[in-house]
C-alpha cells in the first residue's frame, strides 16, 4: 500500500501571532505544526533528525480537506469544506487540538453539494472575516458573534482568492473574473477579464484567475491568464510579466516587488517594470501557498504539490526545507 503522505499537497499556509510557529494545512485535514524557534535556534546538543518536522500534526475531526488558513490575534482559523472552524491559539500549540472554540457552518443549495471555503482574508481594522467559496459567494463575518454580516455576489464560479486594502476588496474566480468591491457599499464597483485582454491570454492554460492582490496604485493578478500588473484607476495592464508558468495559484507585493508563482519550477520576485530580480526554486511542481513575515523572524515559506515545504530567510534563495510527514 502507497503511504498517501508523499502525494501530499499543501493547499494553505500561515503564521501565528508572535511569529514563532507556522502552521501547514493539507488535502488530507490536517495541520502541521512548526516550531519556527526550533529550527532558526536550534540547541545543537539536542539537535535531533527530525528537528524540521511538525511540532505536532492534527487531524480535523471530518478528514475534510484544510481549504485555507488565517490567523488573527487569538484564533487559528481553518476553512475547510461547508465549515469555518476557529481554534484558540494555546490549543493549537498543544499536542492534542480538542474541539474548536468555535464553528461557522455553510449551507450549500443542496444536501449533496458541497463548498469549499477556498480562501479566508481577514481584516483587522473592521475585525471581520471574508470567506471566498466554492458556491461563488464571498461572504462575510462579524468575529465577535459569529454573524453573517454581508453575502458578496457577482462571481458565476467559485472563488480562488481575496485581498483587501483600505475600503477596498478584490476576488479572483474561476469564471475569469477579478472584481473589485467596496467593502462599505458591498458592491462591486469594477472587474478585469484578462482572458479578454491579447496581451494576457492563454487560452491553452484556460480563463480562471488563481491569485490577485491590491496595492495602493496596482493590481497583481494571474491564473490561466499571464501574470500582470494593472492600474488600479485605468485597469490598463501595464505589464506583463514573461516567466515560464502553466499558470498561477500565488501573487501578492511586498517591498516594492511583486511575487508569484503557481506551475512552475520557481517563485518569482518581479520588479513592477518586468524585470526578473529572483528566482527561488520550489519543491513543488505547482505551487498552492507562499506566506511571507519580517518580525520576529524573517521568513518566506513555499508549499504546494509535495510534502516539503521550502523556508527562505533572505528571500533570496532557499535555506531549507520543512517536511509534512
Amino acid at each position: 500500500m502507497l503511504d498517501k503522505i508523499f502525494y501530499n499537497t499543501v493547499l494553505c499556509q500561515t503564521f501565528s501571532p508572535c511569529g514563532k510557529y507556522l502552521v501547514a494545512g493539507n488535502i488530507y485535514g490536517q495541520l502541521a505544526v512548526f516550531d519556527l524557534d526550533n529550527i532558526f535556534n536550534p540547541v545543537i546538543e539536542l539537535l535531533t533528525p527530525d528537528y524540521n518536522k511538525p511540532k505536532h500534526i492534527h487531524t480535523l475531526e471530518s478528514e475534510n480537506q484544510v481549504c485555507s488558513l488565517v490567523s488573527t490575534e487569538n484564533f487559528l482559523i481553518v476553512g475547510s469544506v461547508n465549515e469555518i472552524l476557529g481554534w484558540n491559539w494555546k490549543s493549537v500549540i498543544h499536542p492534542k487540538l480538542g474541539k474548536p472554540a468555535w464553528t461557522i457552518r455553510i449551507q450549500p443549495k443542496s444536501v449533496i453539494e458541497k463548498c469549499d471555503i477556498n480562501y479566508l482574508w481577514y481584516s483587522e481594522e473592521e475585525g471581520k472575516l471574508y470567506a471566498g467559496c466554492g458556491d461563488n459567494n464571498i461572504y462575510i463575518y462579524n468575529l465577535e458573534d459569529g454573524r453573517l454580516m454581508s453575502k458578496l455576489e457577482g462571481h458565476e464560479d467559485y472563488i480562488h482568492c481575496l485581498h483587501g486594502n483600505g475600503n477596498q476588496l478584490i476576488s479572483a474566480g474561476e469564471d475569469g473574473k477579478v472584481l473589485l468591491w467596496d467593502t462599505r457599499t458591498k458592491k462591486s464597483h469594477n472587474k478585469i477579464e484578462p482572458y479578454n485582454n491579447s496581451k494576457v491570454a492563454r487560452p491553452d492554460i484556460g480563463k480562471w484567475m488563481g491569485a490577485a492582490a491590491l496595492g495602493d496604485d496596482w493590481i497583481v493578478c494571474g491564473g490561466g491568464p499571464r501574470l500582470a500588473l494593472w492600474h488600479l484607476r485605468s485597469l490598463d495592464a501595464v505589464t506583463v510579466f514573461d516567466i515560464p508558468d502553466h499558470g498561477i495559484h500565488v501573487s501578492f507585493f511586498h517591498d516594492d516587488c511583486v511575487f508569484a508563482g503557481g506551475a512552475a519550477k520557481h517563485l518569482y520576485q518581479l520588479s513592477y517594470s518586468g524585470d526578473i530580480r529572483v528566482e527561488l526554486p520550489v519543491s513543488s511542481t505547482t505551487v498552492y501557498s507562499a506566506v511571507l513575515r519580517t518580525s520576529p523572524h524573517k521568513v518566506l515559506t513555499i508549499a504546494g504539490s509535495s510534502p516539503e515545504i521550502d523556508l527562505c530567510t533572505t528571500f533570496n534563495y532557499r535555506d531549507q526545507v520543512l517536511h509534512f510527514r
